[in-house]
């Protein structure tokens, strides 16, 4: 341990003021922010994690802020990590889609650590991320069911006018209207069913 002490001429007089009667540097640790923050985002979550001195990482704990990158990081979320592994998991469901964000860490002596302890270090670099979009349903699919929801309302039309047609042209000639008719009616239900598909 140390003995922490200010000496100056203060008023005209030599002063000597304790500042730490017993001062040990084990116990007052600022460390250095981590490097070389990344990030990995997948459909289901985004990774993020960081570098640290090899011997420190079985005794550090981490914060990391994240956000929105245009909003203020006054309002920024705070994770903290469930080990002591430099690395971090982001729910995807935690993240808008076609949003940009924004992440920072910071570290310091874990609390169970007896031998040193720390203040947090000063924020890392950050790493910027963005949850992919949800794909939405093509409009082929859109089309497809509505014209799978259009199609029987259509069909008995075609069925009716094709009863009330051949009724009305049976005077003529029944024997030749009603397979134009029917041509014309089958034509229009594979139509249909190409544009379903």
């Amino acid at each position: 341990g140390y003995r922490v002490s200010l000496q100056g001429n203060f008023f005209g007089r030599n002063h000597t003021y304790i500042t730490f009667p017993e001062y040990n540097p084990r116990k007052h640790i600022k460390l250095d922010p981590p490097l070389n923050i990344q990030s990995n985002v997948t459909a289901s979550k985004c990774q993020i994690w960081w570098s640290v001195p090899w011997y420190l990482v079985e005794i550090l704990q981490y914060e990391l802020q994240y956000k929105e990158y245009s909003m203020s990081w006054e309002i920024a979320l705070n994770k903290t990590p469930p080990s002591s592994l430099p690395q971090i998991e982001i729910e995807a469901t935690e993240l808008r889609s076609g949003i940009a964000y924004i992440a920072r860490v910071r570290c310091k002596v874990s609390e169970n650590e007896d031998s040193y302890h720390s203040q947090w270090s000063e924020w890392s670099q950050t790493t910027v991320f963005q949850r992919a979009g949800v794909p939405k349903l093509s409009e082929k699919i859109l089309n497809t069911r509505t014209m799978q929801f259009l199609f029987i309302p259509l069909s008995f039309g075609m069925l009716l006018y094709l009863f009330w047609n051949c009724k009305l042209s049976q005077k003529a000639s029944p024997a030749l209207t009603f397979p134009r008719q029917l041509l014309s009616f089958s034509h229009s239900i594979i139509c249909t069913m190409g544009i379903l598909r």
